[in-house]
């Protein structure tokens, strides 16, 4: 696998929603792909296997904060710590955007996710009842301060 990240554009959108078709059950349109691309509030970052988007995680900046939208790996890509570097990248690039704190909502029942935002230094500190279209609820996690949890490398 030759694998690299890049800053996605609204020219990816297609792209992303195949990625998003095979990790969700209720995924994104490329329309909505294509406006988040478009938003100078929101970065995606894609993973790539040569020219092939693998992933992507998505973030929206506003101020100092830093909100996780969506982070996907296909399936055949998992295991492989895609994940765990994707969301490095993107927490170094909010904390270059000037966010000192970064927050997601993610699945209880998703333990590997958990695993990994856990791994990374975000801290559960309450749920949102029924947040997803299943009623099942959402973990919030931060991390309070983003810079202790980075790398802080330009990229």
């Amino acid at each position: 696998m030759n694998l690299t990240f890049r800053k996605m554009v609204p020219e990816d959108a297609s792209a992303v929603e195949i990625v998003e078709k095979a990790c969700f059950s209720m995924p994104w349109s490329r329309q909505a792909f294509w406006e988040e691309a478009s938003n100078d509030k929101t970065y995606y970052l894609l993973a790539l296997d040569d020219t092939k988007v693998i992933g992507y995680v998505g973030v929206w900046i506003l101020f100092d904060e830093a909100q996780i939208t969506n982070v996907a790996v296909l399936p055949e890509y998992r295991n492989q710590k895609i994940g765990y570097r994707m969301m490095e990248k993107i927490m170094q690039i909010s904390l270059q955007k000037g966010a000192t704190a970064m927050t997601l909502e993610v699945r209880p029942s998703n333990d590997s996710a958990l695993h990994l935002y856990e791994k990374l230094g975000f801290k559960s500190v309450g749920r949102r009842r029924n947040y997803y279209e299943d009623g099942e609820d959402a973990e919030i996690m931060w991390i309070t301060d983003l810079a202790k949890c980075t790398n802080a490398e330009v990229i």
